[in-house]
Parts: structure tokens; sequence; C-alpha cells
């Protein structure tokens, strides 16, 4: 197998520090030493794990590295063993220290996905749109750049800063090097080893870019500016002491870079008077960003007066170029409590946006899988939907842990867990109908709740049925007729009677009588109601109700059967039995009926045709139809079919017409003839006028719906269906856990790593050798952590204050090991910090980084977090500790001492690179290259090196330096 980067990267450092010359015994007896700064007196505090060396003004580097007892963890004595025992401590040291990291990336990944369902969290907005419809939108409560540079940046630098929050709370409130060391140490693994992995991992010929430059800009500036304020303090304002203010200044630098990154997300302040665009410059070809007004003319009153633009108008500026073309219109809405007139809903564009990505990937699964049924199609999307989604930072942290211990590819677990569950469920309802005792209880009703007859017919038969029981019983159920608009006696004969039905027997008939005569008129209806029912013998002996009883019989629906008795004396009226139909885009092939009332006599031929209204024709919405129907003789019903075309939209109202043209009588028939009939002479008789006039009244005429509006409408299974996928595809359902016994199952379960985009599917691969070996490894620390409360309690919080407790602590051993590391060998803690320390907490981000940037379509989640997280280390990790001290000193009446030396040379250098770094990563913005991350084969290579060596320069003039090879300050 070959060696992943981060394995190149451990060797260079090993070979690297195998030949540094070492100015220092490697160990000495244990002693106290005094402080270069009276006001400290550590004589009065407990001795802590660091290498104290001899602290003077002018820096004595030939001091000795003494091992001191740690706040956990005691020295390991004798102080002076002989070279094998050293040898075999460095190596226990070295391997507890990396083990330790192993549990702190397993509890890490806990507390990420406790983050990642805090951050989740929805509520639902009422949107009211102009025409004063309201529709109820569900938006996500935290804000992805505040939650991003918060919780998000704290879940990946948890260990940074606790380290150095313990380290100085641990010391009597001296300052130390472990922890400042991790910090500057990490920052500059992040910057440069991460970012240059990052650009060289994206496939040939591929690039990303970030997209909210906006915010990038801002976090970019504080992640230098926060190395430059720490040096500020350490070496200009006032060298060598950290005063109040000054601690208390870097702790509220965080609020403000949340709060401006906020605003440039938001676009608030000047923002809102800026459109941002992208042009090539005409001199370099670099992509530059443009602030300009993009609103259109005649918007701008409109949207500062709270109201919506014209359906389609664009409000909101494209994020680049690319979302530009597809991102026209922004949803903006007046909401109460509000501290702006109007309020761009952004999460309702990014759900509109989710939704398209999952109608597409429906319509490539339908493509690919034509033979798949629904539910397949469904589980298969939800997979899809779920891997190709913007992730967060958490996930993908949590997805690297996972794939890294054993516990396997998050997404492909979640897919088939989902999927057994689903067939489990579906077995489980098969069967299972809405009444128990169809075995034993009979069904009586008609056959059909309608029926029609011409009025010449004579007699009208209706059936009525038996269904379900024993089939061992006789039933008795009356029936009788009812007037409607048909009258007994003068349209149909009245009936009442009794239907028997015996044992076995399923099927009878009712016979009524109808009338006919020869006046025009109306159709006409009356009702055949069935009732009584008895259950007996064949002898007529009837059965009492026994109380408690199972019936053995009822009566359903149908009970009531509605008879249409239609006009023979007409050649009838043509029409739509209803003025507008609505359809779902889903249906393939509409029928349309169209009815023959008040009459039926003759053949007449009925022409219809298509009209374009807000749907096109031509298979764009529909397929265009023109034709002609024939009704023959007595009949009265005649459908149109009309081929929808479903292009499956979330949101669809679009109609078109059907329209009916004149009837015309075949030249068959006695009325036709006389119609056509012309006498020579242009005189008939009083007898033939007679004839004539009459055959007028029958001629066929359009009714009252000749004209049919169809609207058709989004697919209401597929806009469920897309519903319920956008409800899946939140990512806290993936890696959040919602009891102890999952959590559990969940630590003893070895399953497969892997890529997401093998195998072409959603299945799970048999897990590998490495995946094994990686579980039994870690099965200490996966059991252990099963403890933790699962994030489905208090909506993730217990699992993040007790995840945030188990890192502290796990924290404070590793400052303990790391020490004593570096006092076995011979390393001072500067070095230490900026090489393994800094290396081990960086690790689980890198391979994360890997992943986000291989897998987002955008450079967002790996470059724009790393100086997020940069920052955010300097002003909680060295804000919070040197707040504490400081004001600690300051109450005991003395001044809180850093020592400048190796951490302001680090600063300084780290700062130096940082602008190198950042103006690579703005020069590869050119259209040559593409974005921040991959391109060309050449130009990756060649950032990747510069980068890689850009961190190795690091970590070789700050090792000088703290040997005095180099002068620092």
């Amino acid at each position: 197998m070959g060696l992943t980067p981060p394995h190149l990267v451990l060797l260079t450092l090993l070979a690297l520090f195998s030949t540094l010359p070492p100015l220092c015994s490697p160990e000495s007896p244990r002693g106290t030493e005094e402080s270069s700064f009276p006001s400290l007196s550590p004589s009065s505090y407990p001795m802590s794990y660091a290498n104290l060396s001899d602290k003077v003004s002018s820096k004595n580097c030939s001091a000795a590295v003494n091992c001191m007892t740690g706040i956990l963890l005691p020295v390991w004595k004798p102080l002076n063993p002989g070279l094998g025992d050293k040898i075999g401590r460095a190596v226990v040291y070295f391997a507890s220290l990396m083990y330790i990291f192993l549990g702190v990336s397993i509890i890490a990944d806990r507390f990420m996905a406790s983050i990642e369902v805090i951050t989740s969290q929805e509520k639902e907005v009422t949107i009211t749109m102009p025409n004063g419809e309201t529709s109820v939108a569900t938006v996500r409560i935290w804000n992805e750049t505040v939650s991003n540079l918060t919780l998000m940046a704290l879940g990946s630098s948890a260990p940074e800063i606790l380290l150095s929050v313990i380290e100085v709370c641990g010391h009597g409130f001296e300052s130390g090097e472990l922890g400042p060391g991790t910090i500057v140490g990490s920052a500059a693994f992040n910057m440069f080893v991460i970012i240059g992995i990052c650009v060289w991992v994206i496939p040939d010929g591929e690039s990303r870019k970030i997209k909210h430059l906006r915010v990038f800009f801002v976090t970019a500036f504080w992640s230098i500016f926060a190395y430059i304020w720490l040096y500020i303090i350490l070496s200009v304002i006032t060298p060598g002491v950290v005063e109040v203010w000054e601690a208390l200044v870097t702790l509220l630098y965080f609020p403000v870079c949340v709060l401006l990154a906020w605003i440039a997300d938001r676009r608030l302040l000047f923002y809102k008077y800026m459109s941002k665009r992208y042009r090539p410059d005409k001199r370099h070809g670099i992509v530059v960003e443009m602030e300009g007004e993009m609103t259109p003319k005649g918007m701008e009153g409109m949207i500062m007066e709270g109201k919506f633009p014209p359906h389609g108008g664009a409000v909101g500026p494209a994020e680049n170029c690319q979302e530009g073309a597809n991102n026209t219109a922004t949803a903006v809405t007046t909401l109460p409590n509000s501290n702006s007139t109007t309020i761009a809903v952004e999460n309702t564009k990014e759900l509109d946006e989710s939704r398209k990505e999952v109608i597409r990937i429906l319509k490539d699964l339908k493509q690919k899988y034509p033979d798949k049924e629904l539910d397949q199609l469904v589980e298969l999307a939800n997979y899809y939907a779920l891997l190709h989604q913007q992730k967060s930072r958490a996930f993908y942290r949590v997805q690297a842990t996972r794939m890294m211990i054993g516990a396997g590819n998050v997404l492909k677990k979640h897919a088939a867990d989902h999927a057994k569950k689903t067939a489990t469920t579906g077995e489980g309802e098969e069967g299972v109908g809405e009444d128990d005792d169809s075995a034993t209880c009979s069904r009586l009703a008609f056959e059909s709740a309608h029926y029609q007859c011409m009025e010449n017919c004579g007699v009208l038969t209706l059936a009525v049925v038996c269904q379900g029981g024993a089939g061992e019983n006789t039933f008795y159920v009356d029936y009788r007729t009812e007037d409607g608009s048909a009258n007994a006696g003068s349209d149909y004969e009245y009936g009442e009677g009794t239907v028997v039905f015996k044992p076995g027997e399923t099927r009878k008939e009712i016979q009524v009588g109808i009338i006919d005569d020869d006046i025009f008129e109306e159709d006409e209806h009356f009702f055949v109601r069935l009732l009584n029912l008895r259950v007996g013998d064949a002898e007529g002996m009837f059965e009492s109700d026994e109380a408690g009883a199972a019936p053995k019989g009822r009566l359903v629906e149908p009970l009531v059967a509605t008879v249409t008795i239609l006009d023979d004396d007409h050649a009838g009226i043509f029409t739509f039995s209803e003025r507008l139909v609505r359809i779902s885009e889903s249906v393939g092939t509409m029928e349309v009926t169209v009815v023959r009332n008040s009459g039926a006599r003759g053949t007449v031929i009925l022409p219809y045709h298509t009209e374009a209204g807000s749907a096109k024709g031509g298979g764009e919405d529909y397929e265009d139809v023109r034709g002609e129907l024939e009704f023959v003789n007595d009949q009265t019903i005649q459908t149109i079919q009309v081929r929808i075309i479903d292009d499956e939209e979330y949101e669809k109202h679009e109609n078109f017409f059907i329209m009916l043209d004149e009837p015309r009588w075949l030249k068959r028939g006695i009325s036709a003839l006389l119609l056509n009939q012309e006498d020579p002479d242009g005189q008939m008789s009083a007898e033939e006028e007679e004839a004539r006039r009459i055959a007028e009244m029958g001629k066929p005429i359009l009714g009252e719906h000749s004209r049919l509006e169809v609207v058709i409408e989004e697919s209401y299974e597929f806009k469920s269906t897309v519903d319920k996928l956008i409800k899946k595809t939140n990512l806290a359902l993936v890696i959040g856990t919602h009891s102890w016994r999952e959590q559990f199952v969940e630590a003893v379960t070895v399953s497969a790593g892997g890529d997401e985009e093998d195998d072409n599917g959603r299945e799970e691969r048999s897990p590998s050798c490495v995946d094994y070996v990686m579980h039994f490894v870690t099965v200490f620390w996966k059991v252990l952590f099963a403890c933790v409360p699962p994030t489905e309690y208090w909506n993730g919080w217990a699992c993040f204050i007790v995840s945030i407790s188990v890192i502290g602590l796990l924290t404070a051993v590793i400052g303990d090991l790391a020490s004593h590391f570096g006092c076995t060998v011979g390393l001072k803690d500067s070095v230490t910090a900026v090489v393994f320390v800094a290396l081990g907490t960086s690790l689980p981000d890198t391979f994360a980084s890997k992943v986000a940037a291989t897998q987002d379509q955008y450079a967002d989640a790996c470059v724009g977090n790393v100086t997020g997280s940069n920052a955010v280390n300097v002003f909680l990790g060295i804000g919070i500790a040197w707040s504490v001290a400081a004001i600690y000193w300051e109450v005991q009446g003395k001044q809180f001492r850093v020592d400048p030396g190796s951490l302001a040379f680090s600063v300084t250098l780290f700062t130096i690179f940082a602008f190198i770094c950042m103006g690579v990563l703005l020069f590869r913005r050119r259209p040559s290259i593409g974005g921040e991350l991959g391109g060309a084969r050449i130009p990756r290579l060649l950032t990747s090196l510069l980068f890689v060596s850009l961190w190795l320069l690091y970590i070789l003039f700050s090792s000088l330096e703290a040997y005095c090879h180099i002068e620092g300050f």
C-alpha cells in the first residue's frame, strides 16, 4: 500500500530531527529553577509538566531540559536512565501519545456529530407572496457562516484551544510554550500542508473555487491579523508582558470576526449596496471581483419599500459567474420584528436549489434504471442526494474519522439501514386490511353506483352482489325505487321487492321498467335503494340478532344506485362534464369525457382540437391533438386522449384548452334527410314544413362547456417524494445517534471504509483486513465513548457538554505525554509543540479536508475553513488562557509575563509565509488555472510542493531559532 501525504510528512520530520545537533543533555536530575521574572514566584505553585529552561533576559540555549511532574501524569523515574531505557521510554511516550490522539479523534467524532445536530435545527417561517398567498418554508436556525466560525471551528480546534487553557491554569497561571506553540504550529500545518494536499488531490482537469468570497476575505484577513496582533502585544506594545486589556482585546476579536463575517455573508451595511460580478483582468487574466449595481431599473424603489419584484425578476446577486446564470431570483419578504425593511430569505433559495438537485437525481436515476420500482429509485436517490449535497465541516470530520477507525462509510451505512427498515416495515404492513371480519361477515351492495339507459330501452337491469362471509347463510334484502327528476308512472315504473341470496350465491338482478315518450326533454334520473337486510334460511325463517355476536352480513356502499334516463328523441347536446379539470403532469395520457345529453338519436360527428395557453404544445408540455369523435345511435359517451409530457417540475401550474367544434349530423336518418331536402321550386307543403321544424328541434348542438380548460400541476406523488428526500438529506440524521443501544452496537461493529463513489451504488462492501485491525486497535475508545449521551438528547447539547469535557481531560494527558516525550529525546516544548503535537491534532482535519476537496464542488469546505479555524485558535486559545492569567496576576498586583522569544519568531515566520500562501491562492483564480484547488497537473504539483516546502521551512527555522542556530527576538 502506498504512503499517503501525512505519512510522508511524518517520515520527513523524523529524518530532519535525526540530523539536528542537540545542544542540551537529554535528561538531567530534577531540580527547581528560578524564573527570570521574579513576579511569577513559581516555587509557590506545583511544578508542571513543562520542560522549564533557564529563563533569562538573553536566551540561554545551553540550559538543561528537566522532566517535571505533569498535571495528571507523574515523571518516570529514575530521572537519568541509560541509553536503552531512554529509547524505550521515548517509544512508550510516542506510542501513548499517538493512541491518545486517536482517542481524541474518536471523542471529537461524537463532539462534531453533536455540533451537526445543533446547527441543523430548523424552524418554520411563513412567507407572504405578492398576491396575498402564504407558504410555509422550513429554514435552518443557524447561519452557515456563524456556525462554521463558532461551533464548527471549536469542534475542529478544541484540542489546541483546551491545551493552551489547561497549560496556563495548570501551571499556576504561568505562561507556557506548549499551548501557544501548538496553536501556531497547527495554524502552519493547516495553512500549508492541508491546503497543499487539497490542491493536489483534485482530479486532473478539475478545479474548485471559493464560493463565498466575501466571507473568505474576512476570515483570511483575521487569520493573518490574529498572528500580527500576537506579535504586536508580545514584542511591540509591552514587550514580555501581557496586560489585561491586551488579553481581553484578543478574546473580543473573536465575536468581532464572527460579526463581520456574518455581515459579509448576509450583505448587510455597505455590502447591500454592492453586487458581485467577475471579469477577467485585461492585463493579467486574473478573475477579478467587481462591486456594482446589478438591480434592474425600476426595481430599487420596489425593493426598498418592502414589495416583491415581478415574477422572475432578479433581486439578489449571483455568488459567482456560474450561479448567476442559474439563480435569477431570490424570494424577498417582510418579516415582523426585523431590523430591516426587507429580508432576503436565502434559506428558501437554498431549499429550492436542494429541490432542483433532488429532481435532477431522480430524473437521472429513472433513465439509468428504467426497470426499478419507485421505492427503489427513492432509496437510490436518497443515497445520491446525501452523497452530492454540500456538507459541513462536521460531517467531513466525522466521515474521515469513522472510515479511519473501521466504523465504515456513514453514508452507505445510513442508506443500507434505512432500506432494511423500509423493507421490514413494508413486510409488516402487507396483508393488513381495514376490516378483519371479511371471512365471517358478508357484504351486500349494488355492483355499481351509477346506471344509464336510453328512454326506449324498455327494461333496465341492476345488479346486487354479495361478497365475503362463510357462504353458509341466506340473506334477504329489500329494495325500492325513489323519484329524482324522473317520476314514477311517467318516466319509469315504480318497483319494490326483496332479493334473496341463498348459500353460495353472489349476484342477483333487479329489473325496472322504463317508459318511452316522443317529447323532447332533458335527461332525468331516479334512485334504487337497498334496505332492511335480514339473515334467515331457505324456508323464510329469520334469525334474531344476538347481543355481542359478530354480524353475519351487513350493507355497505353503494346502498343507493342512481339511474339516468337518456332522452332518445334528440340528436343530443354535446359538452364536457365540467369547465375545468386539473391533472398531474405524471398522468401520462389523460382521458377527457365528452357527454351526449338530452338525446342520442342518430350518428353525429363532433370535431375537436387543442389550443395552447401557458402550457405549450408540440411535445413541450403536451402533444397537440386534432380529430373527430363519432357518436353512433344511442351512444352517449366518448373520450378524447391527450398525452401530457412529464418534465418533473417541483411546482407547476400551466394550462391549455380542448375545444369542441360544431357537431354535424351524418347524411343518414329521417331528420337528416328532412334538413337537407330542398324542393326545386323552393316550395314545401305544410306537412313537410312541420316535419322540418321537428327535425330542426332535434339537431345536435354544443352544450354549456364546449371549451375545457386543462390545468397541468406538479405530480403530488413526485412532490411528496422530493419533500421526503429533502427531509432525509438532513446530515444530522446520518451522523447523529438516537439511543445508547445504537451507540454500543456501532462501537462493536466492524464496517467497510472506502470512498463514496466506489461500487456505483450504496451497497456496503465487506470489511477489509485494515478495517478489522483499526477496529480492534480503537475498540476500547469506541466502547468507552459510547457512554456519551446520544445526540438526540437535548437537541445535541448533552453530547456537546460531555464530549468537550472528555476532550479537555484527554488534552491534559496529551500535554503531559508530549512534555515527557520531548524531554526524553531532548526536544524543547516549543519544538515538540510545533512539530508533533500540532501534527497529531491536525491529522484528522487533514483527512477530512481531503474528502471535502474531492467531493464538494466548491473550495470553501477546506480552504475557507482553514482560515477561519486559524483565527479562532488565537482568539479563543490564546485569548481565554491569557485573559484568565492576566486577570489573576492583576488581582495579585503583579504582571503576567510571557517570554516573546521563540513564539514571536514563529509568529513572524508564519505571517510572512501566510501572505505568500494567500497570494498564490488568489493568483490561482486565473482562468488558465481555474480556481484555488486543482487545475492542470503542473500547476497543481508546483503549488503543492511550494506549500509543503513553506511548512518544512517553517519547522526548520523555528527549530533552529529555538536552539540558537539563528538569532530570533
